[in-house]
């Protein structure tokens, strides 16, 4: 059968294929969105993430782990080939593994408790002989071209022959009881006992090999994100030492996967987090560690625990002789200069933002590979009452992701923000660690003087990265002031740091703005989408199935603006084939657990208001005025965790990234885009997002629209981050509409960060003069600020428009006296 007549037979037997792929060997396989939906990772855990994905051998390596299985677990070791075609290794033993290392002098690829020769052959460590969680991999530091050492979640450390797979016990693995052990060689069978909890980084030089956690074990991590977590820890053969006491991840150096080829002298690199913002720590052989801080993207990957992280990484996608570091970190794909220590410190750039979770990645057959964490079934902490008593998926499943090489460039705007102090003591005369200043087009600095003199905050930068420091401003504050900083195009460096002339308490918050390119109207891979105006749409609810039907359950209906009228019940399967079935218990369970659940937020006359799981209360922009019905009615979906720990939140015509409530919540909300649209149900689904929301008079099939094979009903797929293409985030409204006013009650919060044309109307409706503060809060969990205050007579208004330099994520209001008001605030 030639190649044509099989393309040919494919598309007429309906199958939805979103887009073919010729792949060598004449594989025909769909893909949408660089996701291929054949190749999606299945367990039978209650997370599906991928720990590592590394080429080797001529193929591509997979592994996948559950969320604790330090004894192994249904997940596999995958091989695929350059036609992608999927092998399940049947040496496969589980567990919970992220390691990988490739050691040069025995030519095999250590990956989770396997490693693989040249040629593909597989050898198994057995969980009974190494038992835990495996996080990483180093060069040993005596014997190195002999042995590897493994760490675990739960700071087990074995060292391991590469030819016998013998491993020797150096520490004990927190989940080992008497009698794992089956190995009479153990030398040293005490805990290392280090502070913090859930290991991830793994890496040697300099005659240490150097560990990371990111977590805190205990009932406070897992509601707290700004309590004392994790470390940075170092072991010298003999010793542990403590470095730092921070969620650190990501250990690695210039040599990567293959370990520093001068180990003696080559850096050390470490990346981690606090509650102020990013960590960067670099490792010189004779002055040891020296830290930085750069702002954070997204604030989903916070939690004390350390859960919402999996594996950020530092990695060479570069070809052999043009190495190009990428480093992923919460939510942001920045360059990385594989030439970094702390006095060759320049060259850290944002990139673009992403949404999808991403535990390795790869450059494989001059493609990007993402191995992501995109369904997992547990949900972990992650519920709230905005999303009602809506289930997890039936079964944890995740898929890789390829891209061009250039896609880190190319997803979401680079706006983030970090600080260096949060209301806290600062001594006189001591200087802050150095925050990323280059990059962006608009940068601008919150500071706010807590203490009780008026304090001077002087500005320094190190211009070229070299350690060599200037002076750049000044600024004085009076004792509770506050100030928003603008640095000029002029006023440049590397990296700036800040000290004080008088102790005091102070906060000092960077905000950092790229220009937001995208323009309002949506791109045509929305096209087939019903928007809010219609009447009507080809809707439906959506599950994941379990019990290995690998499936997608989709309950079909019309959404009118006052109800859903289902029809028939339908499944996707691996293939992107939509086919209906007979299956009425599957369908009365989705019709029961899938309900959009009503009465969860208010849409009033001013905005968007929803109070969260602790009380909290937060205003939102609105759309079209049509979303308040359809809210109402039940007609949208608000709240679903589509990629894992985190949310995707739609609030009357904009998307946005939601962290978990322990991660904040709310209070780190950030839009990604607005949209028209009236999308009934969205669903992670074998990698991909798959929404329901349909224009009644059925589209034609295309790389994003899935007809059914009957021709009635039809679904949307693409990847979350596909959402950043439908148009930056616009809306109105605020936190009063002809409002009743107590004196010196702040308003609700309002957001404004992320946004670009922003302007403000603000209204006093009485009949006498009353004087209202405009306060800002930049951070989400940190002091408000007063940004102006303004005078109004009866009747008088405000107009104000924002500079694009303002930056700040919230907003309210307070006025000094009883009054009607009305505040409101338009973004375009």
């Amino acid at each position: 059968m030639g190649l044509l007549f099989r393309y040919l037979v494919v598309i007429f037997l309906g199958s939805a294929l979103s887009s073919c792929d010729m792949q060598g060997g004449g594989t025909i396989h769909s893909q949408v969105s660089g996701v291929y939906p054949h190749l999606a990772f299945y367990n039978n855990e209650g997370e599906c993430g991928t720990g590592a994905v590394v080429p080797w051998a001529g193929r591509l390596w997979v592994i996948t782990y559950g969320p604790h299985l330090p004894h192994g677990s249904s997940d596999k070791l995958y091989e695929i080939t350059p036609d992608l075609q999927q092998i399940i290794r049947a040496e496969s033993i589980g567990g919970t593994p992220a390691n990988r290392m490739i050691h040069k002098e025995s030519n095999q690829l250590f990956i989770g408790p396997y490693a693989i020769g040249s040629s593909g052959e597989v050898r198994v460590i057995p969980s009974s002989g190494m038992p835990g969680r495996l996080t990483g991999n180093a060069r040993h530091l005596t014997d190195p071209s002999g042995e590897i050492y493994y760490g675990t979640m739960e700071e087990g450390f074995y060292e391991v022959d590469v030819s016998t797979l013998q491993p020797i016990e150096l520490y004990k693995d927190g989940n080992s009881t008497q009698g794992n052990i089956v190995n009479d060689t153990d030398v040293n069978p005490q805990k290392a006992a280090l502070p913090g909890a859930h290991g991830k980084g793994l890496y040697s030089g300099q005659e240490v090999l150097v560990y990371s956690n990111n977590g805190e074990a205990g009932p406070e991590a897992l509601t707290n994100f700004n309590i004392e977590a994790g470390v940075l820890a170092e072991w010298n053969g003999k010793d542990w030492n403590v470095v730092r006491r921070n969620q650190f991840v990501e250990v690695t150096g210039p040599g990567g996967i293959y370990g520093n080829a001068n180990p003696e002298t080559d850096p050390i690199w470490a990346t981690g987090w606090d509650h102020k913002s990013l960590l960067l720590g670099v490792r010189d052989p004779l002055t040891g560690w020296d830290f930085y801080r750069l702002p954070k993207a997204s604030h989903s990957y916070d939690g004390a625990h350390g859960w919402n992280t999996e594996w950020p990484r530092i990695r060479n996608i570069g070809i052999e002789e043009k190495p190009d570091y990428l480093m992923t970190m919460h939510g942001m794909f920045w360059r990385f200069p594989g030439t970094f220590t702390a006095n060759t410190s320049a060259g850290i750039r944002p990139r673009s933002a992403y949404l999808k979770v991403i535990g390795d990645f790869a450059r494989w057959n001059d493609q990007l590979v993402f191995g992501c964490d995109d369904s997992a079934q547990k949900e972990f902490l992650n519920k709230r009452n905005v999303k009602g008593n809506i289930e997890g998926p039936g079964q944890s499943n995740s898929n890789l992701w390829f891209t061009s090489v250039d896609k880190p460039d190319e997803l979401g705007p680079t706006t983030a923000e970090g600080a260096v102090w949060i209301s806290e003591p600062i001594k006189a005369g001591e200087y802050s660690e150095p925050f990323l200043f280059a990059g962006w087009d608009i940068r601008s600095a919150w500071v706010q003087n807590e203490g009780k003199s008026t304090v001077s905050f002087s500005f320094e930068v190190d211009k070229e990265g070299n350690n060599v420091w200037t002076s750049l401003k000044t600024v004085k504050l009076k004792p509770g002031e506050a100030t928003d900083i603008v640095f000029s195009e002029k006023e440049t460096g590397e990296w700036v740091r800040v000290s004080v002339n008088k102790e005091t308490k102070a906060t000092v918050h960077f905000d950092y703005l790229q220009k937001d390119i995208r323009k309002t109207s949506v791109d045509p891979i929305f096209s087939g989408l019903a928007e809010v105006n219609e009447d009507s749409s080809n809707a439906g609810l959506l599950w994941g199935l379990g019990d290995n039907r690998r499936t997608l359950g989709f309950l079909a209906g019309t959404a009118t603006d006052t109800g859903f009228e289902e029809t028939d019940y339908y499944e996707l399967d691996g293939n992107l084939n939509l086919v209906k079935k007979e299956d009425r218990q599957t369908a009365s369970f989705i019709r029961g657990k899938f309900a959009i659940p009503k009465n969860v937020v208010t849409i009033d006359e001013a905005s968007v208001l929803v109070v969260d799981d602790n009380g909290r209360r937060w205003r939102l922009p609105k759309g079209d005025e049509k979303y308040t019905t359809l809210v109402e009615n039940g007609m949208l979906r608000l709240c679903r965790e589509v990629a894992t720990e985190r949310d995707l939140f739609n609030s009357a015509g904009t998307f946005y990234e939601l962290p978990a409530e322990n991660a904040d919540g709310y209070a780190k909300i950030r839009p990604i885009a607005s949209h028209n649209f009236r999308i009934h149900d969205y669903a992670s689904y074998r990698g991909l997002l798959i929404m329901t929301g349909i224009q009644s008079e059925l589209p034609a099939s295309s790389e994003h629209i899935i007809r059914s094979k009957d021709g009635k009903v039809a679904l949307w797929a693409g990847v979350i981050d596909d959402l950043w293409k439908l148009g930056k985030p616009v809306g109105e409204g605020g936190p009063w509409k002809n409002s009743d006013v107590k004196e010196g009650e702040p308003s609700d919060p309002y957001l404004i960060g992320f946004y670009d044309k922003r302007s403000l109307v603000l209204t006093n409706e009485s009949a006498v003069e009353v004087k209202f503060k405009i306060q800002v809060e930049p951070i989400g969990h940190g002091p408000w600020m007063t940004y102006k205050e303004v005078s109004l007579a009866g009747g008088q208004s405000f107009e104000y428009e924002f500079p694009i330099s303002f930056q700040a994520r919230w907003i309210r209001f307070v006025a000094e006296k009883n009054c009607r008001a009305t505040a409101w605030l338009k973004y375009e």
